[in-house]
């Protein structure tokens, strides 16, 4: 394979075998077409097919002595639409716990110097627009997925999107709030928790 190309465009390749055969393999036989079909190199193609069955991409079965592998569009789908499904229920569950911060946060707003309790809430803070960063990526990752995939999973991505969004205008609440009742400023509020200067709602 080409210098330079990532590993998930191995990935795509590799699966690329499958889904234009719509057949199945024994590992050794996916190691020869993998170089001559799609540029992988036959060294790598093992943990990139590992990699695609422990993502539920292609399903793996044990017959006699050998493994056989397979992947079909449909199935590569419903992978994809399974992980959008387990993201979204995150992001909803990231927006509660941090409905709660917010509420506790303002139980905390008679308390002006700095205590442990108000440290805590500002590191779960960040701990959480982190997370919040880690998910955007990934759904940006899933959107940017096969036309298929993409229709099917545009609409649950819109869901994700507007609970980041949600969660977006609450770490903007916090830091007024921090500003208004902590004397932090905003500059520093953004310096202490690495939130960049761009940092926005999602489009």
């Amino acid at each position: 394979m080409a210098k330079g190309v990532s590993a998930e465009d191995k990935r795509k390749r590799v699966l690329e075998i499958f889904h234009e055969s719509k057949d199945v393999y024994q590992l050794k036989d996916i190691e020869k077409l993998a170089p001559k079909l799609k540029g992988v190199v036959a060294q790598s193609v093992k943990d990139v097919v590992q990699a695609l069955v422990d993502d539920g991409l292609v399903q793996c079965e044990k017959i006699g002595s050998s493994n056989y592998y397979w992947s079909f569009p449909s199935q590569a789908a419903k992978a994809k639409r399974t992980r959008l499904d387990a993201l979204t229920t995150e992001v909803e569950q990231l927006q509660a716990r941090h409905d709660a911060l917010v509420h506790d946060l303002d139980a905390a707003r008679s308390v002006r110097e700095d205590t442990d309790e108000r440290a805590d809430l500002l590191t779960r803070l960040a701990n959480e627009q982190q997370r919040k960063a880690q998910l955007t990526a990934e759904l940006d990752q899933y959107r940017d997925s096969d036309p298929e995939s993409h229709k099917l999973m545009l609409q649950q991505a819109d869901v994700c999107r507007d609970a980041a969004n949600r969660w977006t205008d609450n770490i903007f609440t916090m830091q007024s709030y921090c500003s208004n009742n902590y004397n932090l400023e905003p500059a520093e509020f953004r310096r202490q928790f690495e939130i960049p200067e761009d940092f926005d709602n999602l489009e």
